[in-house]
């Protein structure tokens, strides 16, 4: 049986393995990124951001295919044995959570959009604690992808049961605000929306600390 501190028999094995994990990577950097200017085009209300966010998300969908094809070749070229096969899988699996979280990162950036074009809602920066939480989970569980760090990211489960609890918090109170302000019916609607694609985004980092 292979010592896992060894070198694998296959140099180009190793080399295809390097050059996924880098492609894992530079995508959840490109979703980080476009996380970052979503949350600065809802609350800065910065339209500018907002388009950036949409449009890394192209480079976002072309990393997942050519992730999900690397893996692929390497699955059929080199038929690695068990470990091997669940490092790749996990990465194939891994830039699917990234494109999902992408797309709903563009979900609130359009929603941002819609947002600012109309006077800001004053319980907006309600909203803030739990973008910042599943940004926190988001980037985290990145982390734990790249460093391997099963320990942490076995501590996932709680978070994600926080930010479902925010989540429902947040939807009673945005909800409320209906109810005393109808003009102001669909604003509110996309802070309750935001709110729910957050706590799927939550989802998807604790799918990736599964994987891990």
């Amino acid at each position: 049986m292979q010592n896992p501190h060894t070198p694998h028999i296959l140099g180009s094995f190793e080399q295809a393995l390097i050059t996924l994990r880098s492609d894992v990577l530079m995508m959840a950097s490109l979703t980080t990124r476009s996380f970052v200017n979503a949350g600065k085009g809802l609350f800065d209300r910065n339209v500018a951001c907002c388009g950036v966010a949409i449009a890394d998300d192209e480079e976002v969908d072309d990393l997942e295919i050519q992730i999900d094809r690397e893996g692929v070749d390497i699955l059929m070229k080199f038929q690695p044995v068990a470990s091997d096969m669940r490092e790749v899988i996990a990465s194939m699996k891994m830039s699917s959570n990234l494109e999902r979280v992408a797309d709903q990162v563009v979900s609130i950036a359009r929603r941002a959009k819609k947002l600012s074009e109309e006077p800001q809602l004053p319980e907006l920066p309600l909203l803030q604690p739990m973008f910042d939480m599943a940004m926190g989970m988001f980037t985290d569980s990145v982390k734990y992808y790249a460093d391997s760090d099963v320990e942490a990211a076995r501590g996932m489960k709680p978070r994600d049961r926080e930010l479902d609890q925010l989540n429902r918090s947040l939807t009673e109170a945005y909800s409320d605000c209906i109810t005393k302000n109808v003009g102001r019916l669909k604003g509110y609607l996309n802070l309750i929306f935001i709110c729910r694609i957050l706590e799927r985004i939550g989802d998807h980092a604790t799918n990736v600390c599964e994987e891990v």
